[in-house]
């Protein structure tokens, strides 16, 4: 699988997830002055000595010391509510998320006294954290030095990791941490945050980058085996196989006209000797959504695969007519027509038949597809290639050297 980072979508937050950062900061500002507005209120209210000094601490940003007083005050008085809430605040003043998540519900857990206090804090940490990693990616993702680039993706991918400490039920945080991992390589990283996405919302993209990514590490570990027949490889991929498959039947239930989705399933399916299986759900897909080309698509893909040109050929054609300029329905076709030529000659050579009329018809059939495809895509050197082997076998030289020179170009 190959992740295109420019198709990723990161987008700055405030607190109701909108784009943008300039209402952010206000919004934040006047977070920070409530908070700093309530320490100093408080500080006239009876108090322990130690909550008392904690709270000068504080308004110095004396954050040590405000640490060990206020580790005091809760050990003295085990329900301090406030204690616990003050404490939740320096531990994420001094970045310790984890920690001030601990405080925070010690304080919730004796009483809801700080409970609005503490969701804007929550929000004020989790909002810079995750703009802070959206910064990161992006510098990360354009800059060309390959070193600079870890640091900084790096450096992305722990700023959402904390963001996902401080609010757990985040769809966008885990997206985005999911996607930091596969711009800088790390994909077995982005298994778990594209599992939480799938379980927060039924995400698309979810859907369709987990399942590759378990598809991916199948075909890894199939290949694997091929050079080290140890059968302990050949399990690991049944066993991705069986995720990706796992995974993208349920997005195929949820997403029936994602493309991406349904061919990983196809190919998943052929990967893991479920032929049959596949050709059975990617019929009844096309029984009861005939209008939907992807469905066409890869059921013609997995009769092409049985050799049912026939059949074949009924699929793509049908794709073709929903959606005329779908350029993978449209290079299958000729591909099964050459196919289908190309058995039709080894039939007749088996025989002893020199009649070449039928498989040539074949031949000619493909032609027109080929051209509308390298219409389509004009810069694939394998579409060319194959256009100039029909040119050849049609006996149109000059243009299957010019359909060589092109493919040829192209590879250079």
């Amino acid at each position: 699988m190959t992740i295109h980072t420019q198709s990723l979508n990161f987008h700055y937050v405030k607190f109701d997830l909108i784009d943008g950062v300039r209402m952010h900061k206000s919004k934040l500002f006047k977070i920070v002055f409530i908070l700093l507005a309530g320490i100093i209120l408080a500080g006239f209210q009876c108090s322990s000595t130690e909550l008392t000094s904690a709270k000068l601490y504080i308004q110095q940003k004396n954050w040590d010391k405000a640490l060990t007083a206020l580790e005091k005050d809760v050990q003295k008085n085990p329900k301090s509510d406030e204690g616990y809430y003050y404490l939740g605040v320096v531990y994420g003043e001094k970045e310790m998320y984890d920690k001030m998540m601990e405080a925070f519900n010690n304080s919730l857990a004796i009483s809801n006294t700080f409970k609005s206090q503490i969701e804007d804090s929550k929000k004020y940490y989790w909002a810079n954290l995750f703009n802070r990693g959206v910064g990161y990616y992006q510098k990360g993702s354009t800059t060309t030095n390959k070193d600079s680039s870890k640091i900084l993706l790096d450096k992305s991918a722990l700023n959402f990791e904390s963001a996902t400490v401080i609010e757990p039920d985040s769809a966008a945080t885990f997206k985005n941490l999911a996607f930091v991992y596969l711009a800088g390589g790390e994909t077995s990283k982005a298994i778990e945050p594209l599992k939480k996405l799938i379980n927060l919302e039924k995400s698309e993209d979810g859907y369709k980058y987990l399942g590759e990514l378990y598809y991916d590490q199948g075909i890894n570990e199939k290949n694997k085996y091929l050079t080290s027949k140890d059968p302990q490889d050949s399990l690991k991929a049944q066993e991705d196989f069986n995720n990706a498959i796992q995974v993208l039947e349920k997005g195929k239930a949820d997403f029936p006209n994602n493309g991406d989705i349904l061919l990983t399933l196809s190919n998943a399916y052929i990967s893991a000797g479920k032929v049959d299986v596949a050709i059975n759900a990617f019929k009844e897909g096309v029984e009861k959504d005939p209008n939907n080309q992807y469905y066409r698509y890869n059921y013609g893909v997995l009769l092409l695969g049985k050799n049912d040109f026939e059949g074949a050929v009924e699929q793509f054609k049908k794709a073709i007519d929903i959606a005329p300029d779908y350029q993978n329905a449209i290079y299958n076709l000729a591909v099964t027509y050459v196919k289908w030529g190309t058995a039709i000659n080894k039939e007749n050579e088996d025989k002893g038949i020199m009649d070449n009329t039928q498989y040539k018809d074949k031949f000619q059939q493909a032609l027109p597809y080929l051209e509308k495809s390298v219409q389509l895509e004009p810069k694939n050197a394998v579409v060319w290639d194959l256009l100039g082997k029909v040119y050849s076998v049609l006996g149109m030289e000059n243009d299957a050297q010019n359909a060589f020179n092109k493919a040829d170009a192209l590879r250079k």
